[in-house]
């Protein structure tokens, strides 16, 4: 669009990631629901309260600016979650299953973590610093969800799914 600018943009990009995050706190207590792992499903539990927190994030930025953070569908974490859903539907309860939803969780969470980068770094060029501590945080989080699941692939889940 002609004229566009970087704040337009970076509002875009934050509507792009509240539609992101509703669509997770969606999937989240499905996924949950569907593994073999304690472990597993708690971790999945706890990223519903902590993306809970990212939303209550996205709605004070979307007030200092003035904006609302509906109105925009995220195509892509909705294509994601398709895949993610196409695994439940496809393949029962396993711990073969529980290593094909982390796979698919962290290709969730690469997602978001991208995202996420690129709106703090906008609102630090546009000096919302404000803004950009609380992306930040988000994106720390997301990271930190990211790395719990590598730790439980490779200690736990993927073991037991080749001991299956």
């Amino acid at each position: 669009m002609p004229g566009e600018t970087l704040q337009d943009v970076y509002v875009e990009q934050l509507k792009d990631l509240y539609s992101a995050e509703q669509q997770i706190l969606k999937a989240l207590p499905k996924m949950a629901k569907a593994v073999t792992h304690a472990d597993l499903r708690k971790a999945f539990q706890e990223h519903e309260v902590v993306t809970r927190t990212h939303v209550e994030r996205l709605d004070s930025i979307f007030a200092q600016l003035g904006e609302k953070g509906t109105g925009h569908k995220c195509k892509g974490m909705e294509g994601l979650l398709a895949e993610g859903d196409e695994l439940l539907e496809e393949h029962e309860q396993s711990e073969a299953l529980d290593a094909a939803l982390i796979a698919a969780a962290q290709r969730v969470e690469h997602y978001e973590i991208a995202g996420y980068g690129s709106v703090r770094t906008f609102a630090n060029m546009l000096g919302f610093s404000d803004q950009a501590d609380l992306l930040q945080r988000t994106l720390d989080e997301e990271g930190q969800t990211d790395k719990r699941l590598t730790t439980l692939a490779e200690t736990v889940i993927n073991i037991d799914a080749v001991r299956e």
